[in-house]
């Protein structure tokens, strides 16, 4: 088993749910008493976001790409990045380490062609809906994307800010959820990626009429998969 090195804390909340699931689905695999190995550098969210704030991505790939070389470093042979956001810099933190680095947006992407689709909607922060890098990853793979309006993207985004990321879960969100979500499908969305990893604490696949995309639960299957060497 290859130790994955895990760079979270963006927020603590789903870093936890990727860790719990992780060990989930190594115990299922292996059995017995087995648990992931994972080495886990989980930075300050507050420092993040605020340079997600004033848009100085270089600071935010420099801090990442330096604590993807300490995870390097401490013995990870993998490298995931529990955050569709800061996949913005997912260059950065690549170019910086010597080790295999999973994209989350390929994981989606794969599920998705899996699944026979090619027009999905993207939930997530404002900066993984308008801003074109998880887009582009996903017209790679064949994969035409719709983002909600300006009033939806601002409701989503703030829900992720304002509650998901301080654990509160609120019904009203889900069903304001629910309501952009069948605004996307009346708009030709075959599937809604949740391209957030706070997302998956309050949505689900019952709460869509079409099928869902948890990043971070595929994000974890891909990783503890390859980390075993299981195809």
């Amino acid at each position: 088993m290859q130790t994955i090195g895990v760079l979270g804390g963006m927020s603590w909340e789903s870093s936890l749910e990727w860790y719990r699931l992780a060990n989930e689905r190594v115990r299922d695999r292996l059995g017995g008493h087995h648990s992931a190995r994972i080495v886990l550098d989980s930075v300050d969210f507050a420092e993040v976001e605020a340079m997600q704030a004033r848009g100085d991505w270089d600071a935010a790939g420099d801090l990442l790409a330096d604590r993807a070389r300490a995870l390097e470093r401490a013995g990870a042979e993998l490298l995931v990045l529990c955050t569709n956001t800061m996949h913005l810099v997912a260059d950065r933190i690549q170019d910086a380490v010597g080790i295999p680095f999973l994209h989350i947006a390929d994981v989606a992407a794969e599920a998705v062609n899996r699944a026979g689709l090619t027009t999905v909607g993207l939930l997530g922060t404002a900066f993984t809906m308008e801003q074109p890098f998880y887009r582009e990853r996903l017209a790679a793979h064949g994969i035409r994307t719709l983002v909600p309006d300006a009033d939806d993207r601002r409701a989503v985004h703030a829900i992720i800010y304002d509650e998901l990321v301080h654990g509160e879960i609120r019904e009203e969100s889900r069903q304001r959820y629910r309501e952009v979500i069948d605004r996307l499908v009346a708009r030709g969305a075959q599937g809604i990626i949740l391209g957030c990893t706070e997302i998956e604490l309050l949505v689900s696949a019952g709460d869509s009429p079409v099928s869902v995309f948890p990043t971070t639960a595929l994000h974890v299957a891909a990783a503890v998969d390859r980390a075993l060497g299981v195809d």
